[in-house]
């Protein structure tokens, strides 16, 4: 790190609600919006008069400001030229329509594509709750590998007819005519993109790493059930989704398992009289929450 009295730096750290229950009980706040949409917590650090420069995000954004004060430069949505060969979308030019300052405790709102700039005052921390918004495109790519895993139509592509080719470097009719016939084989139903959409959101980031639990007694009825900071517990009709994974309990299963996601937490008791307790087995060993005694 610089030495101290040195300006002008900051220090970003991202999923810190994964390893902070302080900073999770912040994440928790934003529960007014589904949980679907909630990313993580970020803290920076900054020295005096550090930022990371103007710029913009395509999700919505709260800056939560902590110790310290910091200048925050807006400039509201519209097509901004960017910076050339920036690791963020860095705006060139930069011209503000609006200037605030946070104090501790202070809340500013972003919405989608907001060009901001933060210019700590004094040493101090910002807490940034942002948002999911996935593009239309990465869901699309991500929705055919789905299809694919469970199984596209197959063909293998024949010309038992083909001829010398006069023009050697002209993709044949036949060949886009078979390309478009079986593509316009692929099919699914509403189902599909639901589990689709509830495993691809429930699905941990790449960094993301849990810590499987040995020491289980086998009784949760004297415990409280806590999901773990970086579990993902969703639900979409009679499906339930869990870091990726889908499950369908059964019928009278399904309102504790909805409590315990929307809450966080559930009564073990709860749990265990519908019959899930050799499920909060299974998902505590694998970390996916905890046990905690009840007073």
């Amino acid at each position: 790190m610089p030495r101290t009295g040195t300006g002008n730096w900051t220090l970003l750290v991202s999923g810190m609600n994964h390893h902070n229950a302080k900073a999770e009980h912040l994440l928790r706040r934003f529960a007014f919006v589904p949980q679907a949409r909630l990313d993580d917590v970020m803290v920076s650090y900054a020295a005096r008069g550090g930022g990371v420069g103007p710029h913009f995000d395509s999700y919505d954004v709260f800056l939560v400001q902590g110790q310290g004060r910091r200048r925050w430069r807006l400039a509201r949505r519209h097509p901004f030229a960017l910076v050339p060969g920036a690791p963020l979308k860095l705006i060139a030019g930069f011209r503000p329509d609006d200037d605030v300052v946070l104090e501790p405790g202070d809340m500013l709102y972003l919405p989608p594509g907001w060009g901001h700039d933060g210019i700590a005052l004094d040493p101090g921390l910002t807490y940034s709750i942002g948002f999911r918004a996935p593009q239309g495109g990465e869901l699309a790519a991500a929705f055919l590998d789905h299809l694919h895993e469970r199984g596209l139509p197959d063909a293998v592509y024949r010309d038992p007819d083909l001829r010398p080719a006069a023009r050697p470097a002209q993709i044949s009719a036949q060949l886009a005519a078979f390309a478009g016939t079986h593509l316009a084989r692929i099919r699914w139903r509403r189902g599909d993109v639901e589990e689709f959409l509830g495993r691809y959101l429930s699905t941990p980031k790449s960094n993301v790493v849990f810590s499987s639990n040995r020491n289980f007694s086998g009784n949760i009825e004297g415990k409280t059930v806590l999901l773990d900071p970086k579990t993902q517990l969703l639900y979409r009709g009679s499906r339930f989704f869990i870091n990726g994974e889908v499950l369908v309990p059964r019928p009278a299963q399904r309102k504790v398992l909805a409590a315990l996601a929307d809450q966080r937490h559930a009564a073990g008791r709860a749990l265990a009289r519908a019959g899930l307790e050799p499920l909060i087995s299974q998902w505590h060993r694998a970390g996916f929450l905890k046990l905690a005694v009840n007073p």
